[in-house]
């Protein structure tokens, strides 16, 4: 990993020092998910409530621009070249507003899914089941939970372990369950569940931050 993306995550604790404790948990978490996307796997985010949106939150950083520019020109020349050989009316406007991405897709999206799973077979497995079919060996889990013990997620972690997917879970002081369940636990220094929501926002822009500057700067 580039030594400007490992410093993100020094520029983060700079601006937030209670997470100085979290620091290596952290930096591992971001060589973890660099290493993956380099592999050519993907980043499977869950949680609930104000974490799923937090889930959501972070594929939209990662599937297109966040801070640095991503042009297809500029980092997919292959992609570009076949694109003005095969729609040349197109490549303009394609080369103009499509971005390169960093592949993530979240759990907590799948409405049609995860509501008839919860009726027919178990609601609390819903997270796990969708793991269970996309989930390949290699692919980071980013599991969110205030508490570490929310179930749905807890049993997601469980497959993941299964399917060699790593997990990193991204809690609170206690950690809960997930604290020795997942491979990295990054628990924020606060029991309070609005509190740790808040300092889980900026650890994860550090990570999306990371991850873009290590493949588009």
């Amino acid at each position: 990993m580039k030594d400007s993306t490992a410093k993100k995550i020094d520029e983060l604790i700079e601006n937030y020092p209670e997470l100085e404790v979290c620091r290596n948990d952290l930096k591992i978490s971001a060589e973890k998910i660099c290493d993956a996307f380099r592999a050519g796997n993907k980043l499977i985010t869950c949680g609930n409530g104000g974490s799923a949106a937090d889930a959501l939150h972070i594929v939209g950083e990662l599937m297109k621009g966040f801070v640095l520019p991503r042009k297809i020109s500029d980092f997919n020349k292959d992609f570009t070249k076949s694109l003005e050989e095969n729609f040349p009316a197109d490549a303009e406007y394609f080369k103009k507003n499509l971005q390169c991405a960093l592949p993530a897709i979240s759990l907590v999206g799948e409405t049609a899914l995860t509501t008839a799973f919860a009726n027919d077979n178990a609601p609390d497995l819903s997270f796990a089941q969708q793991l269970f079919g996309i989930g390949r060996r290699g692919d980071i889990l980013l599991a969110i939970s205030t508490s570490g013990n929310s179930a749905n997620v807890v049993y997601a972690v469980e497959v993941a372990k299964v399917l060699g997917v790593t997990s990193i879970a991204l809690t609170g002081e206690t950690g809960g369950k997930l604290k020795t369940l997942a491979d990295i636990s990054i628990c924020v220094p606060t029991k309070v569940t609005y509190k740790i929501q808040e300092l889980h926002l900026p650890i994860y822009h550090a990570l999306c931050l990371a991850a873009e500057n290590e493949f588009f700067s």
